[in-house]
């Protein structure tokens, strides 16, 4: 092996660790600190003049809420380790019960990303609230596979170093809920002109609903199909369940241990 080459992989492995290093810090700290200001906080402060913005714990907001965005967004939140094989396959088209290798990389090809954004359709449900909050918290707007790759990289930090509630707390004070409109307490104030530690499981089910396009859909004026999806979203919150009470997720991870093995040996079956 020549010298060159041995200084090289010494340098890429000396920026590797460098890297490593730094970004684990990183996330360490904001594991202890208040949410950070997004760099989407800074843009929309551009581009709107103000924002709307106020930082709260867990506990300071009604449980309604959290339970809202865990039935809205990632109803295997508290289950998973940062990424949903069920989101993916619903984000991709895929039907076959379990996770088929085949079917999945089918799908991806049929999958046409420039036509998707001409029509101007965005990737539906395959993002996690953990990735959601990697990405709010840690990096810059935009699409690309640059930045998958570091919401992926942040999203097994934060899923390592964060609690669940902690994961769950700075998503709460960094998403967008409205235009210019950012967190929890800020969307309560937006919406309801009350504090987020006093709103009730229909407000709640309202400002979750807006959150797959925060700055089209208004929670002060809701649409038809903003108040369907609010509907839609009590109702997942009653099958779901107070997943944050420990015995309740005991209850729900053993059902959806249960449903898997069910699942399994039901595609052993066809095999055979």
């Amino acid at each position: 092996m020549g010298k060159k080459l041995r200084n090289l992989i010494k340098f890429i492995g000396a920026l590797l660790f460098w890297w490593v290093v730094i970004t684990a810090s990183w996330v360490a700290l904001l594991g202890i600190a208040k949410a950070p200001v997004t760099f989407t906080m800074i843009q929309q402060r551009f581009e709107q003049g103000a924002i709307q913005r106020s930082n709260k714990s867990l506990e300071e907001i009604a449980r309604p809420l959290p339970l809202a965005i865990i039935a809205s967004e990632d109803q295997r939140f508290m289950t998973h380790h940062g990424f949903s094989s069920e989101q993916i396959k619903r984000s991709l088209g895929m039907k076959e019960p379990g996770f088929s290798l085949v079917e999945f990389v089918q799908s991806v090809a049929k999958k046409d990303p420039a036509k998707t954004a001409k029509r101007g359709k965005r990737t539906k449900g395959a993002s996690t609230i953990s990735q959601q909050t990697a990405k709010n918290a840690f990096l810059w707007p935009g699409r690309s596979m640059t930045r998958k790759g570091f919401e992926a990289w942040f999203t097994v930090l934060i899923e390592t170093l964060w609690t669940k509630q902690r994961i769950l707390e700075v998503y709460l004070n960094v998403a967008e809920m409205g235009k210019g409109v950012f967190g929890a307490e800020a969307a309560a104030r937006h919406c309801f002109g009350k504090s987020a530690s006093r709103l009730i499981a229909s407000e709640a089910a309202i400002i979750a609903a807006t959150l797959p396009a925060p700055r089209r859909f208004s929670c002060t004026s809701p649409s038809g199909y903003l108040r369907g999806r609010q509907q839609w979203i009590l109702r997942q919150m009653s099958n779901v369940g107070d997943v944050l009470d420990p015995e309740v997720l005991a209850k729900r991870k053993a059902k959806l241990e249960a449903e898997e093995r069910r699942e399994a040996e039901r595609r052993a079956k066809r095999r055979k």
